[in-house]
């Protein structure tokens, strides 16, 4: 029965036409059901990208970039410095002075070389003399004038003295080098860049070769991100892959699902994976910039050593998936439900990388 256009519930529930309940409740229980029917609806067709979180630092992506110890390339005691703790130094610039603790030292290795060339020298003029005795020697010997026995000792003769300049020929090498290591003992900058940290070492403090004097950070390095992720989502990261990178210190908005909708955050690509597991029982994996994306932020917002967050971008799933693997700590859909895997290494369209171009 209608009336008034409403349809008339009277006849058919009198129970809850006997309750009468207020318009506020009525009203409150529409709004329920509208939440319900909504969160359903979100969770069935929205989608989700699924992340493999990480945490790691900015490193230098060469080597040579990256921090190095100045060390004493010969033994001595320290005589002067001429940087200090966070001093700016060009290739070549001094940075500290070793001296050896004899100050007579380079006077002595260089009296001994001379010394030593003079003997060669000398045992060079016998061995000559020794060589005209063994060639007249044979002559007599083969004439039957002089007996076997003497032309052999002639020639042992020669031999002893060919020992006897070989033998000074290495001791005057080895002073060579010598000479060359304290000519070395004003220790310079290897290439522009940053003095750290200066070790607490003053005129009274005897070191050895090898001992560290200073940290050195080249400037204008290449930066990389070197992130460590749980084993169980390694299989599925693969080289290409895209990731979201959040600096210590940069103000920034994160939703791991809706990278379109971060804030904050900068965007990376896999370069490398390790095959084996840190110390940590984490394995690394190496985040250079995108290239087709906005570059990250520069010295001073980021140094070398900061530490940084990040998301790899792995499939597009629904909602309701990924709160369904989260309930039961499934690991990360390696596809889309239904879809075909990518091949060849290549992240097909409506993966993890969907969600980033929305940016």
């Amino acid at each position: 029965m209608v009336k008034g256009g409403n349809i008339n519930l009277t006849g058919r529930f009198p129970t809850l036409a006997s309750i009468q309940p207020p318009r506020v409740m009525r009203t409150f229980a529409w709004i329920v059901v509208l939440t319900i029917v909504s969160v359903l609806l979100f969770i069935i067709v929205v989608p989700w990208v699924q992340t493999a979180p990480g945490t790691g630092t900015v490193i230098a992506f060469d080597p040579r970039d990256r921090q190095q110890n100045i060390s004493a390339l010969v033994p001595g005691r320290l005589s002067r410095w001429y940087v200090t703790d966070g001093a700016i130094v060009k290739a070549g610039d001094p940075i500290a002075r070793v001296v050896d603790i004899d100050p007579d030292f380079l006077d002595r290795l260089r009296a001994e070389r001379g010394q030593k060339i003079a003997e060669m020298n000398a045992t060079q003029q016998a061995m000559a003399t020794a060589q005209r005795d063994v060639a007249r020697m044979g002559t007599l010997y083969r004439e039957g004038l002089a007996a076997r026995r003497d032309y052999e000792l002639a020639q042992i003769k020669v031999s002893e003295f060919a020992a006897k300049i070989a033998s000074s020929a290495a001791e005057i090498n080895k002073i060579d080098v010598n000479l060359r290591r304290q000519s070395e003992q004003l220790i310079r900058a290897p290439r522009d860049g940053r003095i750290m940290r200066v070790t607490s070492i003053d005129t009274a403090t005897i070191i050895k070769q090898g001992d560290v004097l200073a940290t050195f950070v080249p400037e204008q390095s290449r930066r990389i991100v070197e992130l460590y992720v749980d084993g169980r989502d390694i299989p599925l990261i693969h080289v290409g892959r895209r990731a979201r990178l959040h600096f210590e210190g940069w103000p920034a908005i994160q939703f791991s699902g809706w990278p379109s909708v971060a804030k904050g955050l900068f965007d990376g690509r896999v370069a490398a994976i390790d095959l084996n597991a840190s110390p940590n029982g984490l394995f690394r994996v190496l985040i250079e910039p995108a290239p087709d994306r906005d570059p990250w932020p520069t010295e001073p917002s980021v140094r070398l050593g900061a530490k940084v967050r990040g998301w790899v971008l792995m499939n597009t799933v629904p909602v309701w998936f990924e709160l369904w693997r989260l309930l039961n700590d499934f690991p990360l859909q390696f596809t889309r439900p239904g879809a075909s895997p990518p091949t060849n290494g290549e992240v097909k369209a409506g993966t993890g990388d969907t969600g980033n171009d929305a940016k």
